[in-house]
């Protein structure tokens, strides 16, 4: 099961924090410190895995932008990286070339794919297409 998802950048500004546990607002802070503090250190040799408390933290370095997804450690690995590559596939899709800027000033949007992506802490839809289709359904509605 998915505990959160963070989107950091390079300097530790969190642009998308999407949580699945119930967590106090110092709580989540420090999370969120000790998640970009584990994660900008390791070097790239190493595998996009580490264990984190009881967790386990999924994470992929795009450009300057880390995606990291806290999972429960007995959870598979390569689907939770999968879901990474397949989310920022369909934000760079959707936002043609994803920057960091589209993820702050369209953060909503960013927000309404995550939920067309992951429910209640679980991978719902790995469709691209049918994610796209939604967002464009959204974006139809303004």
């Amino acid at each position: 099961m998915i505990r959160f998802i963070l989107i950091q950048n390079r300097a530790g500004k969190t642009r998308m924090a999407k949580w699945y546990i119930p967590l106090e607002a110092h709580e989540k802070q420090k999370l969120i410190e000790e998640v970009h503090a584990l994660v900008t250190v390791r070097d790239a040799r190493h595998t996009n895995f580490v264990e984190f408390r009881q967790y386990k933290i999924v994470y992929r370095r795009y450009a300057g932008l880390y995606f990291c997804i806290c999972v429960d450690t007995f959870d598979n690995n390569l689907s939770y990286l999968e879901a990474i590559h397949n989310f920022v596939e369909v934000l760079n899709e959707h936002f043609q070339n994803v920057c960091e800027l589209d993820l702050v000033f369209n953060f909503y949007k960013v927000y309404a794919c995550v939920d067309e992506m992951f429910l209640a802490g679980e991978i719902r839809e790995t469709s691209q297409m049918k994610v796209l289709q939604m967002l464009t359904h959204y974006g139809s509605l303004d």
